[in-house]
């Protein structure tokens, strides 16, 4: 079964003009052409939308841009995680005031807090929203894992209803589709990892490549749902040299690159990124070609 959100969530990149500025008409744009290509719906301001370089007031611009775009046509969670609390309660309200559906919120970084701070950290996000809240356990940016048992207690919380699950932890995974409650629902965090969560009981996956091939990996999640495996894993293996050129260097660096060299361009990354050197393009149109989306 599809989740609350759809199966297919693109994380949206943030499109900027070329003195860096935010471009709320590109971002309207991009978000009308994802959601008619696959997506059903959108992670906005999130890694892959270079959050940590967007202003409070620039979120706030961008959110609701993209909630406009998107009405009628599919879901906008707000990625509204900080590595402070009070912070990351001040962006889950001003999500809220822009008409986001639900909001993001990743581990803490850098000040890598214990088990017993995340619940602390995360019960404090969901107690300042009606919103629904997914979590973001991604050790690989934030060095901060939200271990199994942490998972399963917050999902007991009422409106955390969800994980985005970057860990390749099949193990924790498996757990946590069986032990905990109705509703609670696993979203891949690593399109490569996609295919394997959903077997295990994910129910969709939070994108890069889906800018690209939306379509395709909806389909993959759809098979999967209906018991074609076989099916599913062929679309999976094909598009894994997709997904591995989204991870020639840093996200977004490598989709920005890709949307460029398919003629739907998004601006330049925001510093410290910066954009793909001519190696990295190289292999991004590359594989593009290879999997039949350039």
């Amino acid at each position: 079964m599809a989740g609350r959100f759809g199966s297919v969530i693109t994380a949206m990149v943030t499109p900027f003009r070329d003195d860096y500025s935010l471009d709320l008409d590109g971002a309207q744009a991009l978000t009308k052409q994802l959601l008619d290509s696959g997506s059903d719906g959108l992670v906005v301001a999130g890694t892959t939308g270079e959050g940590p370089t967007l202003t409070h007031d620039e979120k706030g611009d961008l959110f609701r841009a993209v909630v406009e775009a998107a009405e009628g046509k599919g879901s906008v969670i707000a990625n509204t995680g900080t590595y402070n609390t009070a912070e990351s309660i001040e962006l889950t309200e001003l999500a809220e005031r822009s008409g986001a559906d639900a909001v993001l919120a990743v581990t803490p970084y850098y000040n890598k807090p214990p088990q017993r701070g995340l619940i602390a950290h995360f019960t404090k996000i969901a107690e300042s929203t009606e919103l629904p809240v997914v979590l973001y356990n991604i050790p690989g940016r934030t060095s901060c894992t939200i271990e199994t048992d942490t998972v399963l207690r917050l999902a007991g919380v009422t409106n955390i209803v969800g994980v985005k699950d970057a860990t390749g932890d099949y193990a924790g995974i498996s757990r946590i589709v069986a032990e905990g409650p109705p509703g609670f629902e696993i979203y891949s965090g690593d399109d490569a990892q996609t295919f394997a969560i959903c077997c295990l009981g994910g129910v969709g996956v939070v994108a890069v490549a889906s800018h690209l091939a939306g379509d395709r990996m909806k389909q993959m999640i759809d098979l999967i749902d209906g018991g074609d495996v076989p099916a599913a894993r062929k679309i999976h293996h094909d598009l894994v040299p997709l997904f591995k050129a989204m991870g020639v260097t840093t996200n977004p660096i490598p989709v920005k690159a890709a949307l460029e060299i398919a003629g739907r361009p998004a601006g330049p990354p925001r510093l410290p990124l910066v954009p793909a050197s001519p190696e990295e393009r190289q292999k991004i149109e590359e594989a593009m070609r290879a999997v039949g989306v350039l």
